[in-house]
């Protein structure tokens, strides 16, 4: 399984170990990731997600998954968060005429 936020595209980041004697060594920064299961308002589901705790505090801030999805871009997005954008859009499409009407 891949260590990247399925929201914002976040990944391991690569700095170094630095000993009181200035020594530097390589290591790895990983993302904080959690699983989440996250409720859309517009398609009534939950979704189990793998995330980042920063993305969990932006979804907060933002107002939700689907307010989040809509202005996200595809490139960050993974496979599975980027066909719940595109269900997403589908539903949001269908409602806006029939609002109109």
């Amino acid at each position: 399984m891949s260590r990247r936020c399925e929201l914002t595209g976040i990944g391991p980041m690569v700095g170094n170990n630095v000993s009181h004697s200035n020594i530097k060594t390589k290591r790895r920064f990983l993302p904080a990731l959690a699983p989440a299961s996250l409720q859309s308002d517009a398609l009534g589901q939950t979704f189990k997600l793998r995330i980042s705790n920063a993305a969990r505090r932006t979804l907060d801030f933002r107002g939700g998954l689907d307010v989040f999805l809509v202005k996200a871009k595809d490139e960050q997005l993974s496979p599975r968060a980027l066909k719940i954008k595109r269900q997403l859009k589908a539903k949001l499409a269908a409602q806006a005429p029939a609002a109109a009407a």
